[in-house]
Parts: structure tokens; C-alpha cells; sequence
């Protein structure tokens, strides 16, 4: 068994598999899927796994360069976000550069990456597009 923290076998063999600049998006549990895109779905209830408990996870196996979510999120879950970010800067000691798009871009973005990641997320807009970095 892992003794790190990301434990899930779908979401160890997602990281596993990125490459430089291959997307994901950490996702609340309203996004729609395109099509063709596949999903690690988590959902469990309202709240469980949260959105910023699935981040925490994943910044201990997975290098990223960027990472993008909407205008409308929240100004709240958006210092989350960019708190998150930066912890994830520091850590790495890796510069993440953020951006913002319009909802709707980011939905058009969704059918580009390799995996959606679902979370029991109930909050607006708690979505975020993360770019797989290199670790040198």
C-alpha cells in the first residue's frame, strides 16, 4: 500500500501518466463531463471529498505549471484557489502562474484534458484547470 498521501489508485495512475503540459480539472459536483472525457469521480455527499481537500492531495505527487478557473468564481474560492496555488509554489519551488477565463471557456477547455476529477464540491464555480509542470 502508498504512504503518501494520494491514496486513490485512479488518481495515482492519472499522475502517473501526465506529461509536460497535459490538463486535468479538480471539479465540483456540478461540471458537466464532455463526452468522451473521462471522469474520476469521488462525489460521496454535499462537502465530501471537499474541493480543497483534493487539491491538498494532489500537491504532494503532481507538478504543475498552471493553473486556470473562472471570472465568476467567488472572491472567496478564489483566494482559496490562490492560496492553494501558492502553497503549491512553495513547495515545489516551482513559479505556478495563474489565469482566469469566462465560465463558459473553461467548460470549452473541459473537453481537452485528460481527466475530470468530480468532488463532492457544492460550492459555485469551485473548479480549477491545472497544467502538469516538469519537477527540474
Amino acid at each position: 500500500m502508498k504512504r503518501t498521501a494520494l491514496l486513490n489508485r485512479h488518481l495515482s495512475e492519472l499522475v502517473a501518466s501526465l506529461g509536460h503540459l497535459d490538463a486535468i480539472i479538480v471539479a465540483d459536483a456540478g461540471l458537466p463531463v464532455p463526452q468522451g472525457v473521462r471522469v474520476i469521480d469521488l462525489a460521496v455527499s454535499e462537502g465530501v471529498p471537499g474541493f480543497q481537500d483534493l487539491l491538498k492531495a494532489l500537491r504532494a505527487e503532481l507538478v504543475i505549471e498552471s493553473a486556470i478557473w473562472a471570472e465568476e468564481t467567488s472572491d472567496e474560492m478564489s483566494a482559496l484557489m490562490q492560496e492553494e496555488i501558492d502553497q503549491w509554489s512553495l513547495e515545489t519551488e516551482q513559479n505556478v502562474t495563474t489565469s482566469r477565463v469566462s465560465h463558459a471557456e473553461l467548460k470549452r477547455k473541459s473537453g481537452q484534458v485528460r481527466a475530470i476529477i468530480r468532488t463532492g464540491e457544492f460550492t459555485p464555480y469551485a473548479n480549477i484547470l491545472l497544467i502538469s509542470g516538469v519537477p527540474f
